[in-house]
This record gives structure tokens, C-alpha cells and sequence, in this order.
């Protein structure tokens, strides 16, 4: 009875009859549908986040907006992306998920050194998004699409996690929400190019394959855009939103404003005797 990609049983009927006939009989194919379960998880687990002590104020619900936008665009459908490419819809759920999920646990993952700052982000991205992931994923977590998932999650996990940190390095200073929009811009193109760089070599080098450059930059730098897009709901809250803000700025390190420096000019005072 294996069980094929997509959740699809096949049951085949066995038993040796001699010479009466075939020993199995015709397969059966049975549409595996998941539980609702499994795909509350996610929710469940955002839901639980904002039950910490941190989370108890009614401007920590304000997460569901960026986080129901993302997962929204994701169920409409999309026939501007090409054929076998719809995966791409569950990688960025997924991320979505980890993304709420790295804003609402802000204040334990912020370190005083900023590296310990980027790996914490980076192992809470990879938690909730995989699990999101997996959740999504059910009975067909083993099928061929499934690990084009799993490899594609992993690059925009490092990617996300890579260009907060750098938009932080950039912004330590000051908190400047336009200028940190597009240094990680940058910077996604950047990492995303970083990361498809050895495949390209391979796939030219050791495969010996014709691929021009716009075939390799173009479609490297609309995975960058389309990673940007998916922060950007919610680099807008934490900008709208003075509670999300200050999470934001504590993920970057952005030091604190100076306080306005006091007269050096006595005040003076008018006394009568």
C-alpha cells in the first residue's frame, strides 16, 4: 500500500489462488486528506506566542494583519507563476509563520552581542517555519515537491535571518524605516545571488550546461523580490505600530536616541528683596 505524492493510497488486493486466477487484483487509488489538525498548528502555536508575559497587551494581536495578509495571497490563485512552481505558495506561509513567530519572541531573542542576536533568529525562524511546513505537508512530507520545499525553505530562512541582520549593521545608529526597506533589499539580492552562485557554476562546470545569464540573474533576483515582498507587511507594522517598533529596533540593535542635551546657560531667576 504505498502512499504516492499529493496523499494519494494505493491499495492492491492479494491473494494466491492457484490457478483461478491473478494473485492481485486491480489497484485502487484513495485521496488521503489530512485532519484539520494538523493545518491549526500553525495558528495554534501564534495563538500560544501571544499568551507569554511579553504578549499580553492588545497591540501584540496586530501580528494577525501582516501574518493574514502573507498566508492570504498565498491561497489565491496565482497564474503568473509557471508550471510546477506552486510550491513556492507553501514556502512562503511557512516563512510567514516564522516570521510572526520571531516578532512575538523579540524580547528572548535579542542578545547583547548581535551575532547571538542572528543565530537566535535564525534557529527560531528555522523551528516555526519548518513546523509550519511539515504541518502543511502531512502525509505527502516524503514526495519529490517536498523536498523542493524543504530546499527552497532553507535558503529563504538564511536569506530572512542574513538580511535583518546586515539591514541592522546598516541601521544601528538610527531607526530609518525607508533606508532600512531598501538595504534589505540589497541585501536579499545579494544573499539569494550568494546562494544560487554554486548551483549556476554546477550546472555550467560539472553538467556542462548552456544557461545564459539572464536565465540566472533574472529569476535569482525575483526570488530576492519576492522574499522582500513577503517582510515587507511586516516591516510596515513595526514601522505603523510603536510596540512592533521597538521590537524591531531591539532585533536590529539600534542603540537608543541620545537624550536632547541640557543648557549649559543657568536659568535665571529674578529675585526681589
Amino acid at each position: 500500500m504505498p502512499l504516492t505524492a499529493g496523499g494519494r493510497l494505493t491499495i492492491v488486493a492479494s491473494s494466491d489462488l492457484g490457478m483461478l486466477g491473478s494473485r492481485d487484483g486491480a489497484p485502487i487509488t484513495c485521496e488521503w486528506v489530512p485532519g484539520i489538525a494538523p493545518l491549526l498548528l500553525p495558528w495554534l502555536v501564534i495563538l500560544g506566542l501571544l499568551a507569554l508575559k511579553p504578549n499580553r497587551r492588545a497591540a501584540a494581536w496586530l501580528i494577525w494583519l501582516p501574518l493574514g495578509c502573507v498566508v492570504g495571497f498565498t491561497l489565491a490563485p496565482l497564474p503568473i507563476l509557471p508550471e510546477g512552481a506552486s510550491f513556492f505558495l507553501d514556502v512562503v506561509a511557512a516563512l510567514a509563520v516564522g516570521l510572526a513567530a520571531v516578532w512575538l519572541t523579540t524580547s528572548y531573542l535579542r542578545q547583547q552581542h548581535r551575532l547571538l542576536t542572528f543565530l537566535g533568529v535564525l534557529l527560531a525562524l528555522t523551528g516555526f517555519s519548518v513546523m509550519a511546513a511539515v504541518a502543511k505537508q502531512g502525509a505527502s512530507l516524503l514526495a519529490v515537491e517536498s523536498l523542493q520545499i524543504g530546499i527552497v525553505l532553507a535558503a529563504g530562512i538564511l536569506a530572512s535571518a542574513a538580511a535583518l541582520s546586515l539591514g541592522g549593521l546598516i541601521c544601528r545608529g538610527r531607526y530609518r524605516p525607508a533606508r532600512l526597506c531598501l538595504w534589505l533589499l540589497v541585501s536579499l539580492a545579494f544573499i539569494w545571488l550568494l546562494i544560487a552562485a554554486p548551483l549556476f557554476l554546477i550546472a555550467v562546470i560539472a553538467l556542462g550546461e548552456s544557461i545564459s545569464w539572464n536565465e540566472f540573474f533574472i529569476p535569482v533576483l525575483g526570488i530576492a523580490a519576492g522574499n522582500f515582498a513577503l517582510l515587507l507587511p511586516f516591516l510596515i507594522l513595526s514601522s505603523a505600530n510603536p510596540f512592533y517598533r521597538e521590537r524591531l529596533k531591539a532585533l536590529l540593535h539600534v542603540r537608543p536616541e541620545a537624550p536632547p542635551p541640557l543648557s549649559a546657560q543657568a536659568p535665571e531667576t529674578n529675585l526681589k528683596i
